[in-house]
């Protein structure tokens, strides 16, 4: 039987009854292009750790079914990582008649829907602007049994997503609630001048959230990290896989004023993607951002699961003060124990 002679609610009680086998993705663009999407009936969850079907069913109710059907071709396309481009963001507005900020506002849920908090059952989803006008999902991340430091805030995979798809800088961000005091450390050090907006509250500024900030002119840093730039960092022999190739042009890419200790890693899954993480470093340090947790946030919201991780390169200085290491490693193997990190050094010119 193909999957377009099924029609959506024989699919529902085919993956209730769990005799298909099929991707979250695919379910989704039937789903979509029968009319009936997620509002009709509530799907079951394939995977612990991808989105949450009931919170996107009554994100995706919010909107008109023009856009409804077209939010939902978009998260299904396989190139989907989190990002809409500004183009869809102001279609997007044109057809719910809203603001971009008013847009954002109304997209925060179907963020939070990609949300992975196992720790905390606190679900927190944002939606970053970078200043090409695209539009960047963000979720909250938690690795149970390992120390909380190394969960990524909503407010940071958002922004890390405008950073790793290089745009030039983010103008605002939307969020489910106040960003923490970590959250406006890291917004301080990527994008001191964001505009701030969190539902039922006034739009404010980032310098207002955090008067007398602490921030990398302070240990007299002056090129920041937007825009993203590249770093000459070499390998003793060429990369002859596309794992570590993809793992250095994320260390190329990565922003380590402080430390120099320029890393990325690449993750690659059973279904044959690659994704990408880039280190971002913090003035403060603790809100740094590690490159194998700069990589979830696209295999996220591309709706792969943890499942699916085979293995993962870590490209990081040789020598450096400090080492991505023990940290992409305890993080595997939280979420994904049988993947393998293979880790290659390299030497900036």
């Amino acid at each position: 039987m193909s999957l377009a002679s099924i029609n959506a609610y024989d699919l529902y009680d085919k993956l209730l009854e769990g005799n298909y086998a099929m991707n979250r993705r695919a379910a989704l663009a039937t789903l979509g292009s029968a009319g009936l999407g997620l509002l009709a009936m509530q799907l079951p969850s394939f995977s612990s750790d991808q989105p949450k079907d009931d919170v996107l069913k009554a994100a995706l109710a919010k909107f008109s079914a023009s856009s409804r059907e077209r939010l939902l071709h978009l998260i299904s396309e396989p190139g989907f990582n989190g990002r809409i481009s500004a183009a869809e963001a102001q279609a997007l507005c044109d057809r719910e008649r809203k603001s971009v900020a008013e847009l954002m506002m109304a997209l925060l849920d179907v963020a939070k829907a990609y949300a992975r908090p196992p720790i905390s059952k606190y679900y927190v989803g944002t939606i970053a602007r970078g200043t090409s006008g695209n539009l960047y999902l963000g979720a909250n991340i938690e690795f149970p049994g390992h120390s909380l430091g190394f969960s990524v805030h909503g407010e940071q995979a958002a922004l890390s997503s405008a950073y790793m798809h290089g745009d030039s800088g983010v103008s605002a961000i939307a969020v489910t609630a106040a960003p923490c005091g970590h959250c406006r450390q890291f917004m301080n050090e990527l994008s001191p001048d964001i505009q701030v907006l969190v539902q039922g509250k006034a739009p404010q500024e980032l310098t207002t959230l955090l008067p007398a900030a602490f921030g990398p002119k302070d240990l007299g840093v002056t090129d920041l990290a937007f825009p993203v730039k590249e770093v000459d960092l070499r390998l003793p022999n060429a990369p002859s896989d596309e794992l570590t190739k993809a793992a250095l042009d994320a260390a190329r890419k990565s922003y380590a004023p402080y430390t120099n200790a320029h890393s990325g890693v690449a993750i690659g899954t059973r279904t044959g993607r690659i994704f990408k993480g880039s280190y971002i470093e913090n003035a403060a340090y603790n809100p740094s951002l590690p490159p194998l947790q700069a990589a979830l946030v696209p295999l996220i919201f591309a709706g792969e699961s943890y499942d699916a991780i085979l293995d993962a390169v870590l490209v990081e200085t040789e020598g450096a003060a400090i080492s991505q290491k023990s940290v992409a490693e305890a993080a595997l193997s939280a979420i994904a124990p049988v993947a393998k990190l293979r880790v290659v050094k390299v030497t900036q010119s």
